[in-house]
Order: C-alpha cells, then sequence, then structure tokens
C-alpha cells in the first residue's frame, strides 16, 4: 500500500511541493517496515519462549514428575468429584 501510495504521488503535480513531501514520508514509511519486517523474523515469540527451556521445570524437581506418573498409572489425581446432594 505504501508503495502504490508512493507510486501515485509520484505521478501527481499538487501545489506548493506537497507531493514531493508526501513521497519523502513515504520512503521512510516503507524503509521502517522493511526494517520491522525484517527483526520479526529473526525473533519470534516462540523463540522467545524457548530460551527460557525447562528453568519452570527443573524448579518442580523430580519427586513432583514422579507423583505425577504414579498418579496416572492408577487414574489418580485431577479434580475431585462434586458430592450430590
Amino acid at each position: 500500500m505504501i508503495a502504490e501510495a508512493e507510486l501515485t504521488l509520484s505521478t501527481t503535480e499538487l501545489p506548493e511541493g506537497r507531493a514531493v513531501r508526501c513521497r519523502e514520508l513515504l520512503v521512510s514509511a516503507l524503509a521502517l517496515t522493511d526494517d520491522l519486517l525484517a527483526q520479526a523474523k529473526k525473533s519470534t515469540a516462540a523463540t522467545v519462549l524457548g530460551r527460557k527451556g525447562g528453568t519452570v521445570t527443573a524448579k518442580k524437581g523430580s519427586d513432583h514428575f514422579r507423583k505425577l506418573a504414579a498418579m496416572r498409572k492408577t487414574h489418580a489425581g485431577g479434580r475431585p468429584r462434586k458430592d450430590a446432594k
């Protein structure tokens, strides 16, 4: 859209040199968007979260996961059943 607007202004003559200034601003906007897109490709949200690695998992310790495995074997754990009253 920015490139199309710049092309339209390049073929238009506006009074007081307004078209020239608009073209300058559009070229700057195009450069900024290209830079932002280049930066966005470098780090996505998933890579930022992935950098944390297993720090939270490591804090829970092996005992926590041993208990979870035991509950899975006996189908224990989960949300308590509602009382039928």
